[in-house]
C-alpha cells in the first residue's frame, strides 16, 4: 500500500510506485495526478477550489505534444 499524506483535512495525496503524485478526497475518488507531490497538492487545491465554485466548465483544457525522430 501507499503512503497517503492529508492536506488541509479535505484530500490525501499519495505517492504512487512509479513516482507519480495522486490526489483523492476522502472518499477515495480520484482527483489529480501529477509529476511532482508540491504541483499536485496546488493543482488540487486550485480544482477543488473551482469545483466549489462551480466553475470547472469554465476551465478550457488542451494537450498538445510532438514527438520527434524515430520510433
Amino acid at each position: 500500500m501507499e503512503e497517503k499524506t492529508l492536506y488541509d483535512d479535505v484530500f490525501y495525496v499519495e505517492k504512487k510506485k512509479w513516482g507519480t503524485y495522486q490526489s483523492f478526497d476522502k472518499e477515495g475518488t480520484p482527483l489529480v495526478t501529477s509529476l511532482s507531490e508540491e504541483e499536485c497538492v496546488r493543482s488540487t487545491r486550485y480544482w477543488l477550489q473551482l469545483k466549489q465554485e462551480n466553475r470547472l466548465n469554465e476551465v478550457e483544457t488542451t494537450y498538445e505534444g510532438t514527438v520527434g525522430g524515430k520510433l
